[in-house]
């Protein structure tokens, strides 16, 4: 009876080891695939105000139609092929592996299609570390806008274009509210690190205006009081006050809409038309001339502009904000008239008079303006014959890497999955590390920092604590003179610190904290 007991014993040992193997290879499975989203797709948001969608065909087919073009989209231009397992990137065509702006919407899209796609997180993190692989030389923090190759060398060519870090800071806040940051990448710190790097060296701090990237410097003021339409990127401006308490982003908000009124109001007024640039931002504002920065055509609604519909759309479907949906209908009224309601009508690009530039369209002017059509409930045939042609006359062999994202954005947005972080998923008041040696604690009411030190150090010592910001200037120092300090940095403007202890004549260790 006993060696039967004692066999029992060893199979019952064997079967529960299979079972505890089986749950490990499952939880790990799990953490390769990444965590459980918070809003997988399809996320059906509710929109704001009055609003249409395309009612020629059901919800359940829009969710299809996006989820089957996002599988084509990815195996096309998502690669992984650099020699980093750990690195994606968006292939942009065109001569470049990539640039600024296609990382931004690669890493909004696979975080907004987490959930349908089981691997989204993993692409993520690696788009996430391709863009920090590859950094503008003016700010760090912000992306080199172009990528000839996989490792280009290291040149003063490196700066970064406003609308890519715009994206990649906005994907990030996505992120945190689809997956959160207490995994092994901290999403939040890295936006809130980007968007202050933007408002430092992407928004021009005399007229609250988008620059073009980094490089625009009073230097050449017809670049510095220069902007591109398409960076008017207002409903992520407006996530990012939320998340940094940061109120010169409407300030920012305030300069988009005060522009477009300016363009709408004298430069196209039939059309509603927005230019791919503008300059003189700083004092009477107008549309650029011919080859201001890219090409003939810098002054008018064109390959740039094409987005604004999108852009600023989203703004009214998100946040209801009525200059929004004004500016838009503009366009709107217009395009129905110019066209005879006949989507085959449609340019791809058009002076500001409403001059047409060319007799043919595809998905990167199609896409966006059948967003805008979403912003009038007068305009439902107009919207279902936008949308068809978008889907059905318009197949990702057609197109190339700019016209298919376009597309797919648009499709994400038109078939209601277009979603923005909550305010509260946001907010951190207070900062806390806990190591071995040291327990440091912000908190953002009251603006103290509390020191305690953990080991053991010699108090004889000229220890010393340093707050240092975030372009490396040491702004303060104070001796520490016991293992309990405190530091109050209330008077200091919110921002990135840097707390660096040195003790028993050795710099230990360095704490990044974010005041709000």
């Amino acid at each position: 009876m006993n060696y039967f007991r004692i066999k029992d014993k060893q199979q019952i040992t064997k079967v529960l080891m299979k079972t505890i193997l089986t749950f490990a290879i499952l939880f790990y499975s799990i953490m390769l695939a990444g965590q459980t989203p918070n809003f997988p797709f399809p996320s059906h948001t509710s929109y704001s105000g009055n609003y249409i969608q395309p009612d020629n065909y059901s919800q359940a087919q829009l969710d299809n139609q996006a989820k089957l073009f996002y599988d084509e989209w990815k195996a096309t231009y998502l690669k992984n092929d650099c020699g980093n397992t750990d690195q994606y990137y968006v292939y942009s065509g065109s001569g470049a592996k990539n640039v600024s702006e296609a990382q931004g919407y690669g890493m909004m899209i696979v975080a907004y299609f987490a959930g349908y796609d089981p691997n989204a997180q993993t692409y993520f993190n690696g788009l996430l570390n391709f863009y920090k692989a590859h950094p503008s030389y003016i700010n760090s923090n912000l992306m080199d806008w172009q990528q000839v190759t996989c490792t280009d060398n290291a040149s003063s060519d490196d700066d970064a274009a406003s609308d890519g870090d715009i994206d990649i800071a906005f994907a990030l806040l996505l992120a945190h509210a689809q997956w959160g940051s207490s995994g092994a990448k901290n999403y939040l710190e890295k936006a809130l690190v980007l968007i202050d790097a933007i408002m430092q060296d992407e928004i021009n701090q005399n007229t609250w205006s988008v620059k073009l990237g980094d490089w625009c410097n009073t230097n050449s003021p017809s670049y510095f009081y220069g902007t591109r339409t398409s960076d008017f990127i207002i409903d992520h401006f407006k996530v990012f006050e939320c998340a940094t308490n940061n109120n010169n982003w409407n300030n920012v908000v305030n300069t988009c809409y005060d522009l477009i009124d300016e363009m709408q109001n004298n430069y196209s007024t039939t059309t509603g038309l927005l230019p791919d640039f503008i300059v003189n931002v700083n004092t009477n504002a107008e549309p650029a001339e011919a080859n201001y920065l890219e090409d003939t055509y810098d002054g008018d609604y064109y390959y740039n502009a094409c987005r604004t519909p999108w852009r600023i759309g989203i703004d009214y479907l998100l946040n209801g904000d009525e200059r929004a949906k004004n500016a838009i209908n503009k366009i709107n009224t217009w395009l129905i008239d110019a066209t005879n309601a006949d989507v085959a009508n449609i340019s791809n690009g058009y002076f500001l008079n409403g001059t047409s530039i060319y007799d043919w369209n595809d998905a990167t002017f199609i896409g966006p303006l059948t967003v805008a059509a979403m912003l009038n409930t007068n305009n439902q045939a107009w919207l279902n014959s936008l949308y068809s042609e978008l889907v059905d006359n318009n197949n990702l062999a057609d197109g190339d890497y700019y016209s298919n994202t376009l597309k797919l954005l648009s499709m994400i947005t038109i078939s209601g999955n277009y979603w923005i972080p909550d305010c509260n998923t946001l907010k951190v008041n207070n900062i806390e590390y806990d190591k071995q040696d040291y327990h440091i604690y912000l908190n953002n009411t009251n603006g103290l920092i509390q020191i305690e030190v953990i080991k053991i150090i010699d108090l004889a010592e000229k220890n010393k604590i340093s707050i240092i910001d975030i372009n490396g200037k040491i702004i303060r120092s104070t001796l520490l003179t016991n293992k309990h300090q405190q530091i109050n940095i209330s008077s200091y403007p919110a921002g990135i610190y840097f707390v660096s202890i040195k003790a028993n004549k050795k710099i230990e260790t360095t704490f990044k904290l974010i005041k709000r």
